[in-house]
């Protein structure tokens, strides 16, 4: 089964990066796509609560859709983008088994826990 959620981020992601490709942006969007979002990270510093609050924040798919909604219905180019990458990255990262964060620190997600790879592997 975990692998099976893992080809469907893929897909996700591909597809984040297909609707970039289909809007002809520029080169450095697809920057942002893999490294933008992870400036939430600094939210860290103000402890659990705050980092895990401001990285959700940054890697909420729902979230994501709302801005990328928002932004086509608004004709915001640029808010429609934000949402792609942000949508894109949060596929991305849950590839590799990074979930949303729950407030006890960033190792602990909704896909379990970061650094367990026995427990991870099992699931």
């Amino acid at each position: 089964m975990k692998n099976l959620l893992k080809l469907e981020e893929l897909a996700l992601f591909l597809f984040s990066l297909y609707i970039l490709y289909y809007l002809d942006v520029a080169w450095w969007y697809y920057l942002l796509l893999f490294l933008g979002p992870d400036i939430s990270m600094i939210g860290y510093a103000a402890g659990n609560k705050a980092g895990a609050a401001l990285y959700n924040l940054f890697h909420h798919k729902g979230i994501a859709a709302i801005l990328f909604v928002a932004g086509f219905i608004l004709d915001h180019h640029i808010m429609m983008l934000a949402g792609i990458i942000l949508f894109g990255h949060a596929s991305m990262d849950r590839i590799f088994g990074y979930g949303l964060k729950y407030k006890r620190g960033f190792k602990f997600t909704h896909l379990g826990t970061i650094d367990k790879k026995s427990e991870n592997e099992k699931n």
